[in-house]
């Protein structure tokens, strides 16, 4: 034991930058395993938790005032209903700010779907204009226990009690209302009644919905949401969060492990006579291998404790997202397990990759193998001999014959190498992305940058308001409404944006824009839902209005899940003649600030317009930029690890033709230069796979999370080729770099050194 030891410390001073290196990478590893653990829980958790404590309902259905949702408790699955309660739409304000939100009428908190209440108190029976608002809407409002809220356009006010949680789809400005829980007096005009079901079996919503709307009839449902829209709305880009990390945790994982199996192949390459001695005063084949393993076990386990203490003590101390996953994380029963079991996984991948790598050297003879000529001067190929006669530099023609004479080895090298630089490229893909959606809003489906809804004002009377800002570029009517799909199991949006004359401008993907009567765009959340394609007709009923609509493209739809299908206003009204405008969509002259127009509309509206911005969904994706950038860096030290062993094979391998190249009259620095090249050449061929490989492979990753997600194909956005120009130059002039120490090292070496 004492020699193993002795010769693992030799080892490690021996290599002490890539053991510095691979204890830095494993550090990174596993705390973007962790990170991705916590985005997981902390994406799913707060919402399932909600759902279980209320007794969350897994359907709720908007129906009109006259429809009779009695019958919906004797349909099969149905365990228990909620309501019917009547509802109201109307617009809030509260300190400047407004929002739009449905009154609810409930008097005492129901069985299903009851409000976790988190601030103040739940409604009394002797309340008449008291109120609970939902956390989003409260927030919005800048609302809570005591403030008063107004409803403009009338004289009625109402009180707030309290602010609760729920597990229904959240209030989005301009998109969703919020949700009000109020005394069934205080719904003075209800326009409709909501009732949710809970089942007994959540796998079966979407049989469930069918029935209902069967018994209802489709002109009596006005919309419906399910427990997985719910879900899926309330985890936002956490869930994303945690994909990113979780998959570029894994594959650098990969690639570390490859490049711990690297190293150890050419330790065990560049000692074979020094293992072959060991074994023969008496070292086993098992103390050999455990040699190699300890070492890598040891610098695998210091960075899997360092990560563990650094995420346990100061990742809930990290602003933002991720804090709050760690933070939530942390309070959950099996936290402790999860930070046991991530660093524990890793160093035992690790180390079963050390294992396969070392058992080569357990199999090293005990009598040492005479040593064979270097790559560098054995064998020389017509062509390198064609290239030394044309008087081609002499480092440069041998620099390439190195790497050209050890094909299977220099492939392997380059195989290992590429990988972190693939990695690179799709993480600096998706950083491209994110800043061309920032930069362009109008390639994510966003032309317009205000929504402007109107309380009170005739079409007319609108647009002419809105068209005296010079900094509104244009003004597109529209309206959005509840559709049911054939199968009646789900409602989607429709929407009818501009007009003939003045169309609104879609970021199509695929087909062409609307232009005639019955065409239609649709999201990919739409295609995927109807099993539809570009090219088909879909026909969905609003109420008692039926639209046949002919698909001719797909436009990229970030709300809403991409279930969206949208045609002009003057085809909707075509099917009901007295459907009018009900919102506009503002696009604004480049330069013009949007917060500053929407002021002063909202000003000119003088009450009667409710002005919101459109939700950028770049907006949730600020922290992945620091992900991305976190990733890239252990990415970074992976490939040194790879690179610092490639370094080394190289400069012991040319330790054999050293003698002859001085022989041969090559000066220090040519033989110096010999490595160098040698190493630029394979860190070259490392990049050209990485961005061949890399490039394609960024694209549909993107592109598979945007049909996933229901945005669709056709967002991926590669990195400019300056940057991706500077990033090879920079990793090949680095490797060059790091190979001119060693190398210049070996190539002074004196003669006797050489020989010995």
């Amino acid at each position: 034991m004492q020699a193993m030891a002795r010769w693992a410390r030799a080892d490690l001073r021996s290599h002490r930058g890539a053991a510095l290196f691979l204890v830095l990478a494993t550090v990174g590893i596993v705390i973007a395993l962790l990170l991705a653990t916590a985005l997981f829980t902390y994406a799913t958790n707060p919402w399932q938790r909600v759902f279980t404590e209320t007794r969350g309902a897994h359907v709720w259905l908007h129906t009109s005032v006259s429809a009779d949702t009695g019958r919906l408790a004797g349909l099969d699955g149905v365990d228990s209903v909620a309501g019917p309660y009547p509802t109201e739409s109307v617009a809030l304000t509260a300190h400047g700010a407004r929002a739009s939100a449905e009154l609810r009428g409930t008097s005492t908190a129901p069985s299903v779907g009851r409000p976790r209440v988190t601030a103040g108190r739940w409604l009394r029976e002797s309340d008449t204009d008291g109120v609970v608002l939902e956390t989003r809407l409260a927030r919005a409002l800048l609302a809570g226990p005591g403030d008063t809220l107004a409803l403009p356009g009338t004289a009625r006010t109402l009180t707030v009690l309290g602010v609760a949680e729920s597990a229904e789809p959240r209030y989005r400005p301009g998109a969703r209302p919020g949700l009000v829980w109020a005394p069934p007096a205080a719904v003075r005009a209800p326009d409709g009644q909501v009732t949710g079901l809970r089942l007994s079996d959540p796998d079966g919503t979407d049989y469930a919905v069918q029935r209902a709307v069967t018994v209802l009839g489709a002109g009596a449902v006005g919309e419906v949401s399910t427990w997985q829209q719910a879900r899926a709305q309330a985890q936002g880009d956490n869930r994303l969060l945690g994909q990113v990390l979780g998959l570029f945790g894994l594959a650098a994982l990969l690639a570390a492990c490859l490049a711990v199996y690297g190293a150890i192949a050419a330790r065990v390459r560049g000692h074979l006579r020094n293992i072959a001695v060991l074994k023969a005063i008496g070292f086993t084949p098992g103390q050999v291998v455990g040699v190699f393993v300890f070492q890598h076990l040891a610098h695998a386990l210091t960075g899997a404790a360092v990560a563990a203490v650094l995420v346990q003590t100061l990742g809930s101390r990290v602003p933002g997202r991720v804090g709050d996953a760690i933070g939530i994380w942390q309070g959950l029963p099996h936290h402790t397990t999860a930070l046991a079991a991530v660093p524990a996984g890793t160093v035992l991948f690790i180390g079963v990759t050390t294992a396969l790598a070392a058992w080569r050297a357990g199999l090293v003879p005990p009598v040492p193998e005479p040593r064979r000529p270097g790559p560098t001067t054995a064998g020389l190929s017509p062509l390198a001999r064609e290239a030394l006669g044309r008087r081609l530099p002499p480092a440069l023609v041998l620099g390439v014959h190195r790497v050209v004479a050890r094909r299977s080895r220099s492939l392997a090298t380059v195989a290992r190498l590429a990988l972190p630089l693939l990695l690179i490229v799709v993480a600096m893909s998706a950083w491209s992305t994110i800043d061309r959606l920032r930069e362009h809003p109008e390639q994510a489906g966003l032309a317009a940058a205000l929504t402007v809804r109107a309380d009170g004002l005739g079409e007319a009377e609108t647009r002419s308001l809105l068209r005296r800002d010079p900094r509104i570029a244009a003004v597109y009517p529209g309206v959005e409404v509840s559709a049911l799909v054939p199968g009646q199991n789900a409602t989607i949006a429709l929407r009818g944006l501009g007009t003939g004359p003045d169309p609104y401008p879609y970021a199509l993907a695929e087909g062409r824009a609307p232009h005639g009567p019955s065409e239609a765009v649709a999201g990919q959340g739409l295609l995927d839902l109807l099993h539809v394609r570009v090219g088909d007709w879909v026909r969905m009923t609003v109420g008692a209005h039926p639209h046949v609509l002919h698909l001719v493209g797909r436009a990229i739809e970030p709300e809403n899940a991409g279930r969206v299908v949208s045609t002009s206003l003057d085809n909707l009204r075509a099917g009901d003649p007295e459907l009018g405008a009900t919102l506009y969509q503002l696009r604004l002259r480049p330069g013009a600030d949007a917060g500053a127009v929407a002021a002063a509309v909202a000003a000119r509206g003088g009450g009667h317009l409710d002005v919101h911005a459109v939700a950028d969904p770049t907006d949730g994706l600020s922290p992945l930029r620091s992900v991305i950038a976190g990733l890239i860096a252990v990415l970074a030290f992976i490939g040194l690890v790879e690179l610092l062993t490639s370094i080394g094979a190289a400069v012991r391998e040319g330790e054999g033709d050293l003698l002859a190249l001085k022989a041969i009259g090559l000066t220090p620095r040519q033989i110096t230069a010999i490595t160098v090249t040698a190493t630029a050449c394979t860190a070259l061929a490392a990049v050209a796979l990485g961005l061949a490989a890399g490039l394609p492979l960024a694209g549909r990753l993107i592109d598979a999370h945007g049909r996933s997600t229901g945005i669709g194909a056709g967002i991926a956005h590669l990195p400019p080729a300056g940057r991706l120009l500077a990033f090879a130059l920079t990793a090949v002039a680095g490797a060059a770099v790091l190979a001119v120490l060693p190398a210049a090292r070996a190539a002074h070496r004196h003669r006797a050194d050489a020989v010995r």
